[in-house]
This record gives C-alpha cells, sequence and structure tokens, in this order.
C-alpha cells in the first residue's frame, strides 16, 4: 500500500514537537540571510540572486541526471533579470526551460498555482516534445499509453521498482485535490508546507518526466510567498543534490503506506 491509497489520504501527519529545533534553526538561517541581502545594495544584492538561482537550476536538473553548463545558465538568468554581464553565448532551449521554470515560480510567488501554469512549466521543460529520445505527453497529464509511472533501479541486472505513481486515470482528482490545498490559506507554517507540497507533487508524478524539477519549483514558490519576495538567496536543490541518497531513502519510505510525514520534514530541513 502507497500513502495515496489510504482511506483517509490527503491527511498527511507529523510531529511537530520532533521538528521544533530543526524547524527554529531553518527559520534562524532564513533570518539572518535576508537581514544580509536586505544590509547590501541594489547591485550587489542582484548579483547574490543571480548566482543563487543560477546554483538552483544547475542543481535542480543534476538531481535529475541532467548536466548544464554553467555559463549557459548563468547567461540566460541574467538576460530575464536584466543584469548586463560581459559574455552572453549561445544557450541551449533546454537551459532556457528551466530557467523560465525557476523563474516564473518566484517571480509570480503570490498567483495561484493552477493546472495551465503547471502546463506551461511543464511544456518549457520539454520543448521538443521528447524526453532524451522518447516523445511525451507535454503540457498535460500523463496518458494511459504511458504505462504504469514507476521509479525502477536495475542492479545486477535485477529489476526493483521502489515506487509506482498513482494511474493516469486517477491524476485529475488526485491533481484538484492538491491545487486546492496548495492555494488555500492556512496557518500551517511554510517551511513544513513547502515540504508538504514538495512530497505531495512528487507522490502523485502527475507528469510522463520532470515531476522532480517541478515539485522542487512549486516548494521554491512557497517559501517565496512566506518570503514576500521573488528573489532567492538560498538553494533547496543544492541541498538535495548533497544528500541524494537520503533525499530519495526517506522519499521511499515516507511513501509507504503511513500519513506520518516525519521523518521526510526533517529530512527537507536538511
Amino acid at each position: 500500500m502507497y500513502s495515496y491509497d489510504r482511506a483517509d489520504r490527503p491527511k498527511f501527519r507529523w510531529d511537530e514537537r520532533k521538528l521544533l529545533a530543526a524547524l527554529a534553526e531553518v527559520r534562524h538561517l532564513q533570518g539572518r540571510s535576508l537581514g544580509r541581502m536586505q544590509a547590501l545594495g541594489f547591485s550587489l544584492r542582484t548579483e547574490a540572486a543571480l548566482q543563487t538561482l543560477t546554483l538552483n537550476v544547475i542543481k535542480t536538473s543534476e538531481i535529475e541526471g541532467q548536466r548544464m553548463d554553467r555559463q549557459q545558465v548563468r547567461s540566460s538568468v541574467a538576460r530575464r533579470m536584466g543584469v548586463d554581464i560581459d559574455e552572453l553565448p549561445p544557450v541551449d532551449r533546454n537551459v532556457e526551460g528551466i530557467v523560465d521554470v525557476m523563474l516564473a515560480a518566484t517571480s509570480r510567488y503570490d498567483a495561484a498555482l493552477t493546472e495551465q501554469r503547471l502546463f506551461g512549466w511543464h511544456a518549457a521543460l520539454f520543448p521538443s516534445g521528447r524526453s532524451g529520445i522518447q516523445r511525451i505527453t507535454v503540457g498535460g497529464w500523463r496518458r494511459e499509453s504511458s504505462g504504469p509511472m514507476q521509479v525502477v533501479s536495475v542492479p545486477y541486472g535485477k529489476e526493483t521498482v521502489h515506487y509506482e505513481a498513482p494511474s493516469h486515470d486517477r491524476l485529475n482528482a488526485e491533481m484538484a485535490r492538491f491545487l486546492e490545498w496548495f492555494n488555500a490559506p492556512v496557518d500551517t507554517d511554510p517551511v513544513i508546507r513547502s515540504a508538504l507540497a514538495h512530497f505531495w507533487f512528487v507522490t502523485i508524478h502527475p507528469f510522463d518526466d520532470g515531476n522532480g524539477r517541478i515539485a522542487r519549483a512549486s516548494a521554491d514558490l512557497v517559501l517565496a510567498r512566506s518570503e514576500g519576495s521573488s528573489q532567492r538567496f538560498y538553494s533547496m536543490s543544492s541541498q538535495i543534490q548533497l544528500e541524494r541518497k537520503a533525499y530519495y531513502d526517506v522519499l521511499e519510505r515516507s511513501q509507504k503506506g503511513s500519513p506520518y510525514l516525519t521523518s521526510w520534514m526533517r529530512e527537507a530541513m536538511g
């Protein structure tokens, strides 16, 4: 049984007492970061935001095994931010796509997250309509023809299914429930809310590909909304990349049966 099969879904739970220390540390670091950035002049703050977003784009792609050219990413980010840099190398359209998604998520943090907005992000990630050499459904939920959406590893020729997402016929209902929750006013701490948004989206896995990158963009949107700022001065994806194995281990454990996400929340807070 997976978490989405439980009769009481999506009533995720966690033990707030076990998260208090980690949450206090995250809040302290957030405040210090924002305070330092506010003390800088406009040009230095803009450069810091440029560096952070460049790093975030590179790392969110690396988590999925995709390597991005740093200069191309920096060039694409700078152009969209209106920052003059010495060199503007030609930029691959796949680089442009992920930069578009990350900027669209945080620059319009106060706009509702909708089905059409997610479809636009997905289309930006896959401008050719393909993931590698495989044609996929772009700008729409995965279809029956895609088959089961499974997370699989193949060590020594033995296939292991780590996770299987909800079937395609459940996606409209699952995503409607997620988006209603995402856009509703709640009093949950935004750091916890960001971790839950990340977990819930990647558990539904509504697209043929790109689910991890869009889940992380959605989590960044929640954090930007909580800070009331489109500028990012820290990279969540960088920390996930550093602790990639632990991230996938706790994700797999949390997706299997139990609605209790204390371990996931603690891992998400680093």
